[in-house]
């Protein structure tokens, strides 16, 4: 007999291309078809609740099984929802629970009661087929098992020190998400380690201890003051780290020319800022290594002012047309897209805002740029409620029920990365530089520099530099604001 397609399978695949799953009164059904069958679900035209529409056959049904008086296949033994099942005849909602409070082994006692957070949040997750899988086969899972049998110890130093460094660092923010582990600033710790390697890794001793004051007494310090004052959840550690590397391949030239630091002169930093375009960055370290009487003063001009094309004013136009009344697109994409193209806002900015900066006044929707509230375009704004309320679609296993972040990422409990966001954006054919710089020069053009800068919060002098590139003339306004009082009331 062959295998049946199940009502609203649309797989293209021919009808013999699978073994039968299960064996309903049409057949046997393969697979795909049995689990595109389970989830057609939709409103019961007799009861009115939400089921597996069976009858009249095919994907036109309209009642469930109930109503239409044929036996319910696949319920699950909990809950009674028709669903493919998984262990014991239960769904895999119901499943997730026995299979996540089972992680100890037996004879390795009961799941420690700080892992009942994170436990919950596995147990909630929006996609438990998913969860079922990454409890199943994931390196992160087992490491979860170990710390509920306590074999591993719920602490930062232990997961450091693990092998799978991958799957200990997903456990570590299942860890922090669920108030399991104290939060901490990854990024500046992986530079700390970083900086153990590098440091190993230089001869002579003389060098590595010149590049370990630098790094430890001045890079390092300013990157922890830094983390300490600023509230983003992280910390930009990859202009530090091509310091520091710049420092240590400037010594190793050095002595490649049978040269000390303390006797390099101009003509061999000149030499040295031949050997490629990276070698600038020592300039950090130079200055660090002539205030300390280390060597001379030796001079590395600073990096010119990259500058481009921007994006085309009818194409941005017409890019931001489509993510203000396309609503198939993603609301997060939408809104990120927007903020780009319409505000000017770095990835690096858009991906950690949170929903607190999200307010309603009377009938308008602003969000905070800056300093400022700025108010929102109706579609924009409709938008951004969708994506409170709803969420996005997918959430990494053990992400908590509720996120403080507007674009909530796959680890649990952080943001998107500015790099997925990015090429999230580059799919709807918007690329963040030559938007940012476009929609920048419309700024410019149509603001005072202070007004600018006040708004987008940027610093004055950046402002005043896109203004003179936008062709801005604003030597006038000092003069109207004092005829007509202040632009803010």
């Amino acid at each position: 007999m062959p295998v049946l397609r199940a009502p609203g399978h649309r797989s293209l695949r021919p009808v013999r291309c699978r073994p039968a799953q299960a064996r309903w009164p049409e057949g046997p059904v393969c697979d795909p078809c049995c689990t595109a069958a389970l989830r057609h679900r939709g409103t019961c035209a007799s009861c009115g609740q939400q089921r597996r529409r069976v009858a009249p056959p095919g994907p036109d049904a309209v009642t469930c099984a109930d109503c239409a008086g044929i036996p319910v296949i696949c319920a699950c033994t909990d809950c009674g929802t028709e669903d493919k099942l998984y262990e014991k005849g239960r769904c895999a909602r119901c499943s997730l629970r026995p299979r996540a409070t089972g992680l100890p082994p037996a004879g390795a006692g009961t799941v420690p009661p700080a892992l009942n957070g994170v436990l919950d949040a596995v147990t909630a997750a929006r996609q438990p087929r998913s969860a079922l899988n990454w409890l199943r086969g994931g390196a992160g899972a087992s490491l979860l098992a170990d710390v509920a049998a306590g074999r591993l110890a719920i602490a930062h130093q232990g997961l450091d020190a693990h092998p799978h460094r991958r799957a200990a660092g997903y456990l570590r923010h299942m860890l922090v998400a669920g108030g399991a582990l104290p939060a901490r600033d990854e990024p500046l710790a992986r530079a700390s380690r970083w900086l153990a390697g590098i440091l190993d890794a230089i001869q002579p001793p003389a060098d590595r201890r010149l590049v370990h004051a630098c790094a430890t007494r001045d890079v390092m310090r300013r990157l922890r003051a830094r983390a300490a004052a600023s509230p983003s959840p992280r910390t930009a550690t990859a202009h530090a780290r091509n310091n520091i590397r710049a420092a240590a391949d400037l010594l190793a030239w050095l002595r490649q020319q049978g040269l000390a630091l303390a006797a390099c002169g101009q003509g061999d930093i000149d030499a040295w800022l031949a050997t490629s375009p990276a070698a600038s960055q020592a300039r950090y370290f130079l200055a660090w290594a002539a205030t300390r009487g280390h060597c001379g003063k030796l001079a590395i001009p600073a990096p010119a002012r990259t500058t481009g094309p921007g994006l085309a004013d009818d194409l941005r136009w017409a890019l931001a047309a489509r993510l203000l009344h396309d609503d198939t697109l993603e609301p997060a994409d939408r809104i990120a897209g927007c903020l780009l193209l319409l505000y000017r806002q770095q990835l690096s900015r858009i991906a950690v805002m949170t929903k607190s900066q999200v307010t309603r006044r009377s009938s308008e929707i602003l969000i905070r740029l800056g300093e400022h509230d700025v108010p929102l375009p109706g579609p924009l704004s409709t938008a951004v409620l969708q994506l409170i309320s709803d969420g996005r679609a997918y959430a990494g296993t053990g992400s908590p029920a509720t996120s403080p972040w507007l674009f909530p990422g796959h680890l649990p409990g952080r943001p998107i990365t500015p790099a997925t966001l990015g090429e999230r954006l580059r799919a709807l054919g918007i690329y963040a530089m030559t938007g940012r710089r476009a929609a920048l020069t419309s700024l410019a053009a149509q603001l005072p520099a202070a007004v600018l800068a006040d708004l987008l919060g940027i610093t004055p002098g950046t402002a005043v530099r896109w203004m003179h590139d936008a062709g801005g003339d604003w030597n006038n306004y000092a003069a109207h604001i004092a005829r007509n009082g202040p632009h803010q009331q």
